[in-house]
């Protein structure tokens, strides 16, 4: 199984902090987030290499960082990847990067995708032992426990079996409080429907968009995060993770 970690957005709502700096490489903790990250999902013994992908802009950023980075694994040393782009005006939204990704990599195997922004204070192999088992596409869920949080989150409903049964993107109304996230796998099968849910016209930078479209032609389960995430999109939220880490 191979990891592709997004990391080519822009996060104009963190400037100034992040005009000249990529966020997943801002520090929290004393730590940067990447690190944090990529050190959750080492337990995952399945995993077998480590892709970040980024934009022109901060590819310089993060080559150095990748320079520097000791890999918990040889195997897991990171590839970074530059998809071209400069501005928000131009860039290709995360799942026209993954789909970059696997065409530029040629990968053939299962994947994990991540967002670089994210924290999780437990690892993460019982992921990997979820997603092996159900072999289809896995979304990870969290429980915000506030359904007027919801409004900022996909809202997923799971069944006995913990196959997703609706999802709605920012709704007014929630039906639960569980959150969708950006922590995904996807069997090689699933790979080629990310080029066909693309040249249909569909979102390209939402990643949970994908799961909305892929979850009524074939199951797509559910997996329920332990411990806290942290979804760095904010100073505030940035601030509350970097005392959690102190």
């Amino acid at each position: 199984m191979k990891a592709v970690i997004l990391a080519a957005g822009y996060a104009t709502r963190l400037y100034p902090l992040t005009l000249d700096r990529p966020k997943p490489l801002l520090e929290v903790g004393g730590r940067p987030i990447l690190d944090r990250l990529i050190e959750r999902l080492a337990p995952i013994e399945t995993l077998d290499g480590l892709y970040v992908v980024t934009n022109a802009k901060f590819a310089p950023h993060f080559r150095d960082w990748a320079a520097a980075h000791r890999p918990a694994r040889p195997e897991l040393a990171p590839t970074v990847i530059d998809d071209g782009t400069t501005d928000d005006e131009d860039k290709l939204g995360a799942i026209g990067d993954l789909a970059l990704t696997i065409e530029r990599e040629q990968l053939d195997a299962d994947l994990l995708v991540a967002a670089g922004d994210s924290i999780f204070s437990e690892d993460l192999s019982d992921f990997g032992r979820f997603s092996g088992e159900r072999n289809a596409p896995v979304e990870a869920v969290y429980d915000v426990g506030d359904r007027e949080a919801m409004t900022k989150y996909s809202s997923i409903v799971l069944d006995e079996d913990d196959r997703i049964v609706s999802f709605q993107e920012k709704p007014e109304r929630p039906e639960s409080t569980l959150a969708g996230i950006a922590l995904y796998f996807y069997p090689r099968s699933v790979l080629p429907l990310v080029r066909t849910y693309l040249a249909e016209g569909n979102n390209p930078d939402q990643p949970g968009r994908f799961v909305e479209w892929l979850y009524p032609q074939l199951p797509v389960f559910g997996w329920r995060v332990p411990g806290r995430w942290y979804d760095i999109g904010s100073k505030e939220t940035l601030a509350e993770a970097d005392r959690a880490f102190s």
